[in-house]
């Protein structure tokens, strides 16, 4: 598949791993068509009207993810469709309103705006490896879904399974890119809901700046992202689980999308992993760095 003058839309446009994959596209030369709530909410979009080649080559369009039909104009005459766009919340008192149905009817919807369009010739969804390897239990039936669930994880999950079986019922060329936990620079002015959670759960700390360093492998990861290692730790003697966190560059997930449409043979899953780094690595890491926060010892 080929990048000349090629017409694309990328669905949630404003968000950190669509803001890139729209820089990507507009540096190879594509006319990119994306979507966002309020394409004149400037604070939303002016990092995205900013880019190189958007004044001649990017179109801003207005979509509802829970809204059939909303994506038709933006999908009419693409060769390929990016579905980025959905809800990142871990922490909700209405899960289906909030987390459920705009994963799983915003995807639908999208795939059903792009069954509508000959031009289309692929779509890839921006899916998660916490619907790969954080489930933690069978989605069979008898299962019952409540509240020990993570709502996140179990949106991902669900978005997936309905997107592959409407691609199949529907003979849409469907590939999935299942990125880690997703780091690296902010196009975008404002923080992740990362960030957010990372300045609520550490005692102590009213401020916080955006910092880098380099891993052994010479990957680049915000120092935010070591803090978010940290998200089950409060001040005091909690300890950490022995887990590990599956980073990966957010340049790396952008091209990772790309090529998902660009190479012909690509199909199924795309897990894409940069660095496996386990809690007690990023606990030392942050000891070294911010020896004065409240962080759990163990």
């Amino acid at each position: 598949m080929s990048a000349e003058c090629g017409v694309v839309c990328v669905t949630g446009g404003s968000g950190y791993i669509a803001s890139w994959i729209i820089k990507l596209l507009l540096e190879r030369g594509y006319t990119v068509k994306t979507t966002v709530r309020d394409p004149d909410d400037k604070t939303k979009t002016q990092h995205l009207l900013s880019l190189d080649g958007a004044n001649e080559r990017l179109q801003l369009y207005k979509a509802d993810l829970t809204a059939e039909g909303s994506f038709d104009s933006a999908v009419d005459g693409c060769q390929a469709v990016f579905h980025t766009a959905s809800p990142v919340l871990f922490q909700t008192s209405n899960p289906q309103a909030d987390l459920i149905d705009p994963a799983v009817k915003g995807t639908l919807n999208v795939l059903k705006s792009c069954a509508k369009m000959p031009s289309v010739k692929r779509v890839v969804l921006t899916s998660s490896m916490a619907s790969v390897v954080c489930n933690r239990k069978p989605l069979s039936a008898g299962v019952v879904i409540d509240e020990t669930w993570h709502w996140y994880m179990l949106s991902k999950t669900l978005a997936e399974e309905a997107a592959w079986k409407f691609a199949n019922e529907n003979g849409i060329d469907l590939v999935a890119v299942n990125p880690g936990f997703v780091i690296g620079p902010f196009l975008q002015p404002s923080v992740n809901f990362t960030v957010e959670e990372v300045l609520r759960l550490i005692n102590g700390v009213h401020s916080f700046i955006i910092l880098e360093f380099v891993f052994p492998e010479g990957k680049w990861i915000s120092l935010y992202v070591c803090a978010v290692a940290f998200c089950f730790l409060n001040a005091g003697n909690r300890a950490f689980p022995s887990d590990i966190f599956r980073f990966v560059d957010v340049r790396d997930v952008a091209n990772a999308h790309i090529q998902a449409f660009e190479v012909p043979s690509a199909s199924g899953r795309c897990c894409v992993v940069g660095s496996m780094v386990h809690y007690t690595e990023a606990l030392k890491i942050m000891h070294e760095l911010y020896p004065n926060l409240p962080l759990s010892g163990k």
